[in-house]
């Protein structure tokens, strides 16, 4: 089964930007990525998603902020995150999806804060 781990996360002031990583033990290629976010004292929510052909979406509150990128040579995802809030502060976690199942990664802890 496919392992995933997160990286990248770490302190940003508002207005900033950090890039997340997500590398994956073996092939991507036929999974659909996803990175969801569980900010302190809520329930995860969904950030985006990357499919097979490439193609993006992005919850309303990161959309034009955000953008996520698959790259199936170093089977990794990757989460651009600009233009940072304090509302963006939450553990960032990776998702692998196919029709078998699906895996989570173990997370990466962002702060945005002055």
């Amino acid at each position: 089964q496919v392992q995933l781990v997160e990286s990248g996360g770490g302190l940003a002031q508002p207005g900033g930007s950090l890039t997340l990583s997500c590398t994956a033990t073996e092939s991507i290629f036929t999974y659909v990525m996803r990175w969801y976010r569980q900010p302190p004292g809520k329930q995860r929510e969904f950030v985006a998603v990357v499919g097979n052909g490439g193609a993006a979406s992005y919850s309303n509150s990161v959309a034009g902020r955000f953008s996520i990128t698959k790259d199936n040579v170093k089977n990794t995802i990757y989460l651009q995150m600009n233009k940072l809030q304090p509302e963006d502060t939450a553990t960032y976690y990776c998702n692998a999806w196919e029709s078998r199942g699906e895996v989570w990664g173990q997370g990466t802890q962002v702060t945005v804060s002055s």
